[in-house]
């Protein structure tokens, strides 16, 4: 608070204006005065004050009305209010405070409550202007942290000739926990990546930076597992699996947190259409053919992070022309509505195979129609999607 706080006494009675005036100017406070509600709000607006004195019985607009605007007001409610009223009407004095007055001051006037009421309301106006501080550094910490965390996504999706690949990404809260990649190996595979933290907030958002950094540094690296064999050039299915056995080893070796993850992971050979891949006990994608659900990704092994040493499995499957691919979070399935309804996977299989979809699949869309059906709610999880599309 800089210079003298700013206090508003706000009565329509000038001896009580003149007699609190009087009392309050040997304090280091700064007196503004207003004889009726409306010229209080616009003192409220033009100044600013730290505290209000306001009377309840006014002309033009009482305080009743006063205080339903100023706690309606974001930048005015965490003004500190003290409504005056004469010490028998108990009934305005309860519906002041229900209102958010903080406390009330009796007529007549005694000195010692006036100013041990004005002690406490600019020590609660000091104190949430400290609270209001540190939340919007909060604020701005969460900010940079999704800053950060954007930059682990691909800024631009690998097009081979012949597909399309295409990404979509709702984060429930300003950091999120979910991941996807993907990039190209060489002339003819790129790998497909997307992957779920099994929690929420700022440690997820940490856990899924490390997940998607080493998964990414180890499937590029053709080093075997946890020998010193000499190099050689690795298969699609022993390179992810290289990769995601040394992820799940370091994970339960050197970090002791439940912060496991579900995944997907594969290299697609987009000159043949075969996708060798792995699935880490995540939500099973879908293979779409003429319209219909033709195969589900089921998990090949465990989630990461949960079991030490484990030896993940691969398998592959064939996309065909037409053929599409949709990968996802739980996000989707777990979306509620308002009345707390949950979208599930029936919902989602159905959307999936609407008609409508043969020839306008697009991520984005799929994303949409999941959100129109929370129609507002506050968001459960992240929603993370890759579709693959073999024109």
């Amino acid at each position: 608070m800089e210079g003298k706080p700013k206090i508003l006494i706000v009565d329509d009675e000038p001896l009580n204006l003149d007699y609190l005036e009087q009392e309050l100017e040997d304090r280091p406070v700064e007196i503004i005065t207003a004889a009726n509600g409306q010229s209080a709000l616009e003192a409220v607006a033009a100044q600013l004050p730290e505290m209000i004195f306001l009377d309840i019985m006014m002309p033009v607009m009482d305080g009743f009305e006063v205080l339903r605007r100023l706690k309606a007001n974001l930048q005015w409610k965490d003004i500190p209010v003290v409504i005056i009223s004469a010490a028998t009407d108990m009934a305005s004095v309860v519906k002041g405070i229900e209102l958010g007055a903080e406390d009330f001051l009796p007529k007549p006037f005694n000195p010692v409550i006036l100013h041990a009421r004005l002690n406490s309301g600019l020590e609660k106006k000091r104190l949430r202007d400290i609270e209001k501080s540190y939340l919007r550094s909060l604020e701005r910490e969460l900010e940079i942290g999704r800053e950060i965390q954007a930059g682990f996504l691909p800024k631009t999706i690998p097009q081979p000739s012949g597909w399309e690949i295409e990404a979509c990404f709702h984060p429930a809260r300003e950091v999120a926990g979910d991941f996807y990649d993907v990039f190209e190996l060489d002339d003819a595979h790129l790998v497909l990546l997307l992957g779920d933290v099994t929690d929420k907030g700022v440690g997820a958002a940490l856990f899924m930076s490390l997940y998607s950094s080493l998964l990414r540094v180890l499937i590029t690296m053709d080093l075997p597992a946890y020998s010193v064999a000499a190099f050689s050039p690795l298969s699609p299915e022993t390179r992810i699996r290289q990769a995601v056995n040394q992820v799940n080893h370091y994970i339960t070796s050197v970090h002791e947190s439940s912060m496991l993850a579900t995944l997907f992971v594969g290299v697609l050979d987009h000159t043949s259409g075969e996708l060798c891949y792995i699935n880490a006990g995540h939500d099973h994608p879908y293979l779409l053919r003429s319209g219909s659900i033709h195969a589900q990704l089921t998990p090949t092994s465990p989630l990461v992070g949960a079991i030490e040493d484990l030896d993940y499995t691969a398998r592959g499957i064939t996309l065909q022309p037409g053929d599409r691919l949709v990968i996802y979070s739980d996000g989707i399935t777990d979306a509620l509505d308002p009345e707390g309804q949950m979208y599930s996977k029936e919902r989602w299989q159905d959307l999936l195979c609407q008609p409508v979809l043969l020839d306008n699949l697009h991520a984005e869309y799929l994303a949409e129609k999941v959100l129109e059906f929370a129609a507002g709610a506050p968001q459960y999880d992240d929603i993370s999607l890759l579709v693959l599309t073999r024109k």
